[in-house]
């Protein structure tokens, strides 16, 4: 079963990204993506 993630900037707060995630695993996702407000390539950490 999958359920719907948001990814969230580490550095400003701003909520970029949404994606699909196995409901079922233990550890949330971390990403490098890039975030628009900064301007730059930040790690994005997984909210539900």
């Amino acid at each position: 079963m999958r359920t719907n993630a948001t990814l969230i900037c580490t550095e400003c707060n701003s909520r970029n990204y949404h994606l699909s995630v196995n409901k079922y695993k233990e550890k949330r996702l971390e990403l490098r993506k890039y975030c628009p407000n900064c301007k730059k390539v930040t790690i994005h950490k997984e909210t539900r």
